[in-house]
């Protein structure tokens, strides 16, 4: 038909369109399959003529829809050869022909009628119309065999045609590759991941698709999740079993239904069981009912899939329906198949991506990993895939060549695409070229759309079209789409390249649809991403906030939830931020590639975020895909160095592929690395990713998931990884053939620090096999082998390899635990390369002979026979520092050879036998083995607590050493456990049930341990009863002299006890015995510091050292110690009798509940019988009230007595003297409840002392009328120190032993009301002897004091009034002075301090008035208003002789100008004013202007102070005036003033003419060198100068020369202060040669300067002879400057203080051989001092005996230096204060300090801020609280008798 016939209507179009389609009806077939994917292709009821077929299809295309019809059309002209003339109309038209409407009209209403389904509910069938009921079943059974028999025939049609669509993957019609499959063991966990616990899944072995139903199986649901990343076939797989069920190969399932979850989200109404199979699935022909009974009766040949279960978006519950039966959510259908309550029996196999799981899934279903391809696999499919032999050697060369691509294709989807893009580029390019434009995922995809073009034309449109779409359905969670979602040219673009797929959606019965969605979700992604890239529509603040990093897939559930499918759309974004890429990108925008590069920068930028914060394994492994991706290297290095040291990777799913992209980026990292796999899943071809990681320094992989497979690839790849050090692989299933290939590997990584085979069930052979490996690996520090199953031979022979093998130095086993600790010996690079055999040399086996081995090998069941190998093993080894045999099977054979070999197996440390059944037979056998051991220094058993321990000491040659640093430490040490001196022993024999019979025979095998060595025995907690306390007495003797004894717990009587004071008395070595009855603790003790330190070696270099050493063997004394005793009369004399014959001095502690009057008297009347008694002690111990009185008629009884201390009755304490001693007697009884009618018995009796000192009865009930009863009882007491009477308030009388002339009065917190005022006055009238009074606080206010100044009348003489008051600090300058001018003296001195609340005031009587006329001639001189004109003429009457006006911290300015007026009017007046001061106050310019005024006219001042108050310009020039006729001032203060260039040259004009100045202070005064210039030439008329304070200016080098100048011509220089003045070494040596000549100098202060060596060692040349004190803290001093200058003031008679603090002494701390006899201050605060360098310098202590304070804070002062002091502390007697903050001491020495303190007078060490626990702190304080551990400063204040 011509051209023109075309256009007569649309019948002859329709007739054209038919004869076309019947040229090529396989395509039409193909169609058809995509459009209507359940369309019967080969169904009998069509006819058998092809036109009127090709007629059938179209109309079944054309009741579709509009949106379908227009698709197929686009198709139509897109894929066939249709001629233009024909494609026009046909486009035009979009198949709306009205001819074709109407002749199709009937058959789309009868086709739509016919789809029409009877409903959802079926009618009931009745079984009682059938003839029989057996009929009934044959033909119910009929039914069902016809469904089955649908369902496998609709399979095949399905799967059985050759052409693509309808569902089918791309690949479908060629050979199948099955991806490796892993079965999992571990439970399944919903909660938090895929599997419960450490995942497990077998290895070595893979799970075919058969082995996928266990149909053995008969309990339970039969449940398989099928697992796997997006891309790894999971679809694939769902459909494979389809295939093969519909081809018979799964016969054992009669019924197959494959479900979709993508298709099933879309039905929202509740469904049936039955609806869901046959309404959803396949409907049977006829009675539902019947076949669906069939199917529940033959449940377990029922199999039914569920795809996509991630993409589930409706709830699920755990728990079970009320009615399983009941319509509900398709899901809770799906957990009812899951848990058996529908279809019981059936099999449910789902497939999901790694994630959390529904909690509708049963625990104990069976879980299957999909893992992708290995490289045979890819092999295989890459066979499968290429038709031709060429073009697979072609491409199996690119994968060979390019790792990346081989990689990528571990991923079956992509190794999909990489074959489709290698088919397309394999012809055009050379061998290698093509597989390098393949090198990320993203230019996978990439080349795969440029193939789509094979024209050149690149469909743009199309693309971005779909990309556009694909991103809609991402962002709404929706991934199928219906034809109207899609315009149909995109529709046709993507049926055409296979873009897009088509299935069927039964949305109800009888109701489908055709649905579509992209082939996969991985090109869903990249096209969304395309779009986002290339759209103009999409912004950069738009595109980043898609570049995000998902961990996990999260369940989702609720009414609004949605899928979250873009795993892979950040990793595609940052594919096509790739410069790669921008070519492409700009030709799909239509941009330039400017354009494209700032999209490509926000994405990179994006990324720059993300990878420096820090992310979780699984985010971290999507960064670094996003990053690979790039192809970036800033990027990459800067994420490689953002990874963590430590990166872990727990409980998640990890590829081949994810390895290997980290590789990629480690390689853009310079820091080693440390990878940590735990709990994931892992393919046995991962480690092959590892290859040439060179930045792995640690490796270890936690997973049951490893086998032989994964080791065999690990061994191949470790060898390669250079800087591995640590390698792990615990927990796995590795067997003996696994182990092989790694033992291999091993030898091959030298480098190698640490191993660890832990938990992994390996065998003894294995074991063994792997420790032959450790001489080949020279650096190996650990190997654990760990929970690996090995018996005791085994274990013998790993003993053997542990003393044999040189670089073993620990080998631990217990229960499952068997470690090696190897010390590798030091070698060169150069040695480690050698072979193994060739590194022995002399050096190394010197080494290994001397190296130290520990053994422990606890809880091995070891036995008799297994101990005589182990020695046997042992005696020829290395030195052995620890043998633990513990929990073992010894028993008291065993424990013998052990003892008896101990000597001989060179144990340096410890042996541990405990927990071995050892009797107490076994214990004396112990005992005699080890008695000739002469390294044992502890041996501790407790058969109780099944305790053997045996505790040795070095061998001499490594004992010296440290005994040296140890010796002091230990001398002074009491009892602490395990700190003991070493030479001393310790048995412990505890809870042992040891009795007296056994004493005998202990003592004979303790007799040779008794001379080896200082001994401490130890029998506590046995049952020795008093029969074994008597024989142990008599045995003591004859076990020479101990160091200890313990008998607590073994069940003492009283007179046992006393048994034991005889002991104490007798043996020469018992110094202490502290005895607790009650809790039964008793121990004998030797002299607290042991063996003494002098027994180390000689005595110091010092000439004191022998009377040191006597005296410390005289003043160390005895102690008893019983508490919690009855102290009944016949005790207490019975004890004193047994200890008169004891060697003093001896010290008694006694304690008990109550002590009666009748006990005391007994023991006072036994004290003159204990001559060498010093101290005796009564604590806790409650008195009666008559003791105080027994208590103080002592010193009738007792002349020695030289103090009594008796405290609320409760604690009293008596100290005696010695017969040197003369001192004065001290006596307290504070809290006595002494009232009134006590006073005059107890001043009576304390009368009879002669030589009284001091008394305290303070905290007592004495009242006013006590107090009155003790003032007049004084003149018989006579006490010639201090008497304290206070209370709640204080009241203290100090006394004198002559006669003084003046008497001072303290008064605080009186409460004066107004009446007392007028007594007080009258009081101190009469005190003519009184000559001061202090009034603190005691409600004294200004009217009361006016009162009191103007009522005070004195004959003669000087009195003193210093009152603090609160309201002092707001009365202001001018009321007090206007109270000084009611005073009834004359006023000779005006101190007031506003912030101290302070008022002095000084009065001279009689007062004498002054003449009239010459008071109006100095009022004349007074410019004053009316208002002050009175105040003034008081103040002159009564100040006219004032000498000092002091004012401090006052404010001139808040009256306006009055106070200065008034000060000025009142100067003017002062002829005999000597000292005037104003510091730290405010005044006014004006103000300080009427000041000078005053001043300029007081010519008599000798002393004048303006420091620290701030002045401007003009005042100071005013001040500087005042001074210029002051001829006659000796001191000048003008510190903190600031002098520049004009007040200077005032102030050197006045100092040129103070030729009597002495004092001169000018700190912080700004001064400069050239200021320095012009003082120092005005300092030259000074020649009485004797101190000049320059300190803290900026004077340097120059002023420093042209002081040196000056120094020497100031004779009566006594004091300079140049501290902080930035000197020099250069100027500190010049200013050392002009101090040298100043003779005079005392104290000398240069601190905070750089004065260096060189400085001081030109002071020590010839310092001054009377030099007292020295300051150069932070001069920059070093060790040869601080000793040069200590030894030229060692022996210097004058020296008070030297201060070096700040400087580093490390190596020169001082140390006196001559001493100071008057040094009392020494400061060398953060010095460096260690104990080494502590060591001198403490024992030069003892040559200064004046010493006060020490202060050594902040250095490095540990326990040695502590126990130094501690030694010296007691032979200082004025020490006060000792500084230890900020050093290294532990509680041992502050242990040791507290011990030392107890014995001196020292009020305060301070140990803040070092290494001891706030408990220990806490419990040392309380037992002695001058231990001050606190940041401030709470320095306790000295007791009165102290």
């Amino acid at each position: 038909m011509d051209p023109i016939g075309l256009q007569l209507g649309t019948r002859n179009l329709w007739s054209w369109l038919v004869r076309l389609l019947s040229k090529d009806p396989e395509w039409l077939n193909s169609k058809m399959k995509f459009f209507l994917p359940n369309t019967d292709l080969d169904s009998r009821n069509e006819t058998s003529d092809p036109e009127q077929r090709i007629i059938l299809q179209l109309r079944k295309l054309h009741v579709q829809g509009l949106a379908t019809w227009q698709s197929f059309i686009h198709c139509v002209c897109m894929e066939l050869e249709v001629p233009l003339d024909l494609e026009v109309p046909l486009l035009s038209t979009w198949g709306c022909d009205d001819g074709l409407t109407s002749q199709l009209g009937a058959e789309e209403k009868s086709q739509r009628e016919s789809q029409l389904h009877r409903g959802l509910k079926r009618p009931h069938q009745s079984c009682g119309s059938s003839p029989c009921r057996k009929q009934y079943r044959k033909q119910q059974l009929e039914l069902a065999k016809k469904y089955l028999q649908l369902l496998r025939t609709s399979a095949l049609q399905r799967y059985g045609s050759r052409i693509p669509g309808s569902g089918q993957p791309h690949a479908f019609h060629q050979a199948y590759v099955p991806p490796i499959l892993r079965r999992a063991t571990a439970p399944l966990d919903t909660r938090g991941g895929a599997i419960m616990g450490n995942p497990r899944v077998e290895d070595g072995t893979d799970v075919s698709i058969s082995d996928l139903f266990n149909t053995r199986t008969n309990k339970g649901p039969r449940v398989t999740i099928l697992l796997g990343k997006a891309g790894m076939g999971k679809t694939t797989l769902a459909h494979r079993l389809c295939q093969k069920w519909a081809e018979g190969q799964l016969d054992c399932f009669q019924a197959l239904f494959l479900f979709e979850f993508r298709q099933l989200n879309l039905i929202t109404r509740f469904l049936t069981l039955p609806q869901l199979l046959f309404d959803l699935y396949l409907s049977p022909e006829s009675d539902p009912d019947a076949v669906f009974q069939y199917l529940e009766d033959n449940a377990d040949q029922v199999l039914l899939i569920f795809d996509g279960l991630d993409e589930a978006l409706q709830p699920c519950s755990s728990t079970d329906p009320e009615d399983p039966d009941g319509p509900g959510p398709v899901l809770a259908l799906f957990s009812g198949l899951c848990h058996g309550t529908l279809l019981p029996g059936c099999w449910v196999l789902a497939t999901s991506r790694p994630g959390k799981l529904p909690a509708c899934l049963p625990s104990e279903a069976a879980v299957v990993h999909m893992l992708g391809f290995d490289g045979p696999r890819v092999e295989e499919y890459v066979n499968c895939f290429f038709s031709t032999q060429s073009s697979r050697e072609g491409a199996l060369g690119e994968l060979q060549t390019n790792g990346r691509l081989r990689s990528l294709c571990a991923v079956p989807a992509l190794c999909q695409v990489a074959c489709l893009c290698l088919h397309h580029l394999l012809p055009d390019h050379a061998p290698g070229q093509s597989a390098a434009l393949l090198p990320t995922m993203t230019q996978l995809y990439m080349q795969m759309v440029l193939a789509l073009s094979p024209r050149g034309h690149l469909p743009t449109t199309s693309l971005l079209g779909l990309g556009e779409v694909a991103l809609k359905s991402l962002e709404t969670g929706k991934v199928t789409f219906y034809a109207r979602d899609i315009p149909p040219p995109l529709m046709a673009f993507g049926a055409t390249h296979s873009l897009l797929t088509s299935f069927c959606i039964c949305t109800g019965p009888g109701h489908q649809q055709t649905g579509y969605a992209f082939t996969h979700f991985n090109l869903q992604e990249f096209l969304a991403a395309l779009h986002l890239m290339a759209s103009p529509k999409v912004d950069e603040d738009l595109l980043t906030q898609h570049v995000t990093l998902n961990s996990r897939w999260v369940l989702r559930t609720g009414p609004k939830a949605k899928l979250d499918l873009s795993d892979h759309l950040p990793t595609f974004l940052a594919g096509l931020a790739s410069c790669t890429c921008r070519p492409f990108l700009s030709h799909m925008a239509q941009r330039g590639e400017d354009w494209v590069g700032t999209k490509q920068a926000a994405v990179v930028q994006a990324l720059k975020k993300l990878a420096t914060r820090k992310l979780t394994g699984p985010k971290v492994v999507e960064l670094l895909h996003c990053v690979n991706e790039t192809q970036e290297p800033e990027l990459a290095s800067l994420t490689a160095q953002s990874l963590p040291y430590q990166l872990p990777f727990h409980n998640f799913s990890l590829t081949y592929t994810d390895l290997a992209v980290l590789t990629n980026i480690l390689e853009h990292r310079e820091a080693p690395i440390h990878l940590d796999f735990e709990g994931c899943t892992l393919e046995p071809h991962c480690p092959e990713a590892l290859v040439g990681c060179e930045q792995i320094e640690n490796l270890s992989f936690k997973s049951r998931k490893c086998g032989d497979a994964f080791a065999e690839v690990l061994s191949r790849s470790l060898p390669t990884m250079g800087r591995l050090q640590m390698l792990g692989l615990a927990g796995s299933k590795i067997t003996a053939r696994g182990i092989s290939h790694l033992v291999k590997a091993l030898p091959l990584c030298p480098q190698l620090e640490e191993v660890s085979f832990q938990d992994n069930q390996l065998n003894d052979q294995v074991v063994l096999n792997i420790v032959e490996v450790l001489p080949h690996l020279p650096r190996l520090r650990k190997l654990d082998l760990s929970g690996n199953n090995i018996c005791v031979s085994t274990l013998l022979c790993l003993t053997k390899v542990a003393v044999t093998c040189p670089t073993i130095s620990m080998l631990q086993a217990r229960e499952a635990d068997l470690i090696f600790l190897l010390s590798p010996p030091k070698e060169t690079t150069a040695e480690l390369q050698r072979a193994p055999d060739l590194q022995e040399s002399d050096g190394q086996r010197k080494e290994a002979q001397s190296r130290s081995l520990t053994l422990r090998l606890q809880k091995c069941q070891l036995q008799v026979h297994d101990a005589e190998t182990l020695i046997a093993l042992l005696r020829e080894g290395p030195h052995l520092e620890e043998v633990d045999l513990s929990g073992n099977q010894l028993e008291d054979e065993g424990c013998r050879l052990m003892a008896e070999a101990v000597s001989q197996l060179h144990i340096t440390r410890k042996l541990d036998l405990s927990d071995n059944g050892l009797s107490v037979a076994g214990v004396h056998c112990v005992l005699r083995a080890v008695h000739a051991c002469w390294t044992l220094t502890d041996l501790h058993i407790s058969l109780l607590h099944k305790t053997v321990v045996f505790m040795f000491a070095q061998d001499p040659e490594q004992q010296e050493g440290s005994q040296n640093r140890a010796a002091f430490l230990d001398s002074l040490m009491l009892q602490m456990p395990s700190e003991l001196p070493l030479s001393s022993r310790r048995m412990r024999l505890t809870h042992c049930g040891l009795q007296a019979k056994h004493l005998e025979q202990l003592c004979k095998a303790l007799g040779g341990s008794c001379h080896l060595g200082h001994l401490h025995l130890d029998f506590s907690g046995n049952a020795l009863g008093d029969e074994g306390a008597a024989r142990l007495a008599q045995l003591l003797p004859g076990l020479g002299a101990l160091q200890s004894l313990n008998l607590s717990e073994n069940g003492l009587s009283l007179d046992a006890v006393l048994g034991l004071a005889r002991c104490f008395s007798t043996l020469q070595w018992v110094f202490h015995l502290d005895i607790s009855f009650e809790r039964q603790r008793i121990l004998l003790r030797g002299e607290k510091t042991g063996r003494g330190i002098w027994t180390t070696g000689s005595l110091p270099d010092l000439p004191a050292a022998a009377e040191l050493s006597g005296f410390r063997w005289r003043c160390t004394p005895r102690s008893l110690c019983l508490t919690e005793c009855p102290l009944e009369p016949l005790t207490l004399t019975r004890l004193c009798a047994t200890l008169e014959v004891c060697p003093g001095p001896l010290e008694i502690q006694l304690s008990c509940e109550v002590l009666s009057d009748k006990s005391l008297e007994t023991l006072l009347h036994c004290l003159p019988q204990l001559p060498q008694l010093s101290l005796l002690q009564l604590s806790q111990t409650a008195l009666s009230p008559r003791s105080p009185f027994l208590l103080a008629d002592i010193f009738s009884l007792c002349p020695r007595v030289k103090k009594v201390d008796l405290r609320s009755l409760h604690h009293s304490t008596l100290h005696f003297r010695s017969n040197e001693e003369q001192e004065g007697v001290c006596c307290g009884f504070t809290g006595c409840s002494l009232s009134q009618e006590h006073v005059e018995s107890l001043c009576w009796l304390l009368s009879k002392c002669e030589d009284l000192s001091q008394v305290d009865l303070s905290v007592n009930l004495l009242g006013d009328g006590g107090i009155r009863s003790v003032l007049e009882c004084l003149p018989r007491v006579p006490i010639s120190g201090s008497l304290d009477l206070g209370s709640k308030q204080s009241f203290q009388i100090h006394f004198s032993k002559e006669d003084q002339a003046g008497k001072t009065l303290r008064l605080s917190e009186c409460s004066f009301r107004p009446e007392h005022v007028s007594r007080l006055a009258a009081g101190l009238s009469q005190s003519l002897q009184l000559m001061e009074l202090m009034l603190t606080q005691c409600c004294l206010g200004q009217e009361q004091l006016t009162t009191l100044l103007s009522l005070v009348q004195r004959p003669a003489g000087l009195f003193s009034l210093r009152v603090q008051e609160p309201w002092v600090d707001q009365a202001g300058v001018l009321s007090l002075l206007e109270v000084c001018a009611q005073a009834s003296g004359n006023v000779t001195e005006i101190s007031i301090s506003e912030t101290q609340q302070q008022l002095h005031v000084q009065l001279e009587f009689p007062r004498q008035e002054e003449n009239p006329e010459a008071v109006a001639l100095r009022l004349a001189h007074c410019d004053l208003g009316t208002h002050h004109s009175l105040l003034v003429r008081q103040l002159m009457e009564t100040c006219a002789r004032l000498q000092q006006l002091s004012l401090s911290q006052v404010n001139l300015c808040e009256d306006g100008d009055s106070s200065s007026l008034l000060l000025r009017s009142l100067l003017l007046s002062l002829s005999e004013l000597k000292k005037f001061r104003l510091t730290s106050s405010r005044v006014s310019t004006e103000g300080l202007a009427h000041l000078a005024s005053g001043l300029g006219h007081c010519h008599h001042l000798e002393e004048l102070e303006w420091s620290n108050t701030e002045f401007d310009e003009e005042g100071t020039k005013a001040l500087m005036r005042a001074l210029e006729e002051k001829w006659m001032l000796k001191r000048l203060d003008l510190s903190h003033l600031l002098l520049n260039g004009s007040t200077l040259d005032l102030l050197t004009r006045g100092l040129s003419h103070m030729t009597l100045l002495q004092s001169l202070r000018l700190n912080r005064n700004s001064i400069g060198d050239v200021d320095c210039c012009h003082l120092s030439e005005a300092l030259r008329a000074a020649t009485s100068l004797e101190e000049l304070d320059l300190s803290y200016n900026q004077i340097g080098d120059a002023g420093v020369g042209y002081l040196a100048t000056i120094l020497p011509r100031l004779p009566e220089l006594r004091k300079i202060d140049l501290s902080a003045n930035s000197i020099s070494p250069a100027g500190g040596v010049k200013l050392a040669e002009s101090l040298a000549l100043c003779r005079c100098l005392e104290e000398l202060m240069l601190g905070c300067n750089d004065l260096g060596d060189h400085t001081a060692l030109e002071l020590a040349q010839e310092l001054p002879q009377h030099l007292r004190v020295l300051r150069l803290p932070s001069s920059h001093l070093g060790p040869k400057g601080a000793l040069s200058l200590v030894q030229a003031l060692d022996g210097s008679p004058h020296v008070e203080e030297i201060s070096l603090a700040e400087n580093n002494l490390a190596e020169g701390v001082p140390r006196f051989c001559k001493g100071l006899p008057l040094l009392r201050r020494i400061d060398l605060v953060s010095c460096k001092i260690d104990n080494q360098t502590a060591k001198l310098l403490t024992s030069s202590f003892t040559l200064c005996p004046a010493l006060e304070v020490i202060l050594l804070s902040w250095n490095l002062l540990g326990d040695e230096a502590a126990a130094e002091l501690a030694q010296v502390l007691p032979r200082m007697g004025r020490l006060k204060r000792v500084d230890l903050e900020k050093n290294q001491i532990t509680a041992r020495g502050a242990w040791l300090l507290a011990e030392g303190l107890a014995q001196s007078s020292v009020q305060v060490i301070r140990l803040w801020n070092n290494n001891i626990p706030c408990n220990v702190a806490q419990s040392l304080q309380s037992q002695e609280p001058r231990l001050d551990f606190a940041f401030f400063d709470n320095q306790p204040q000295a007791h009165w008798g102290t």
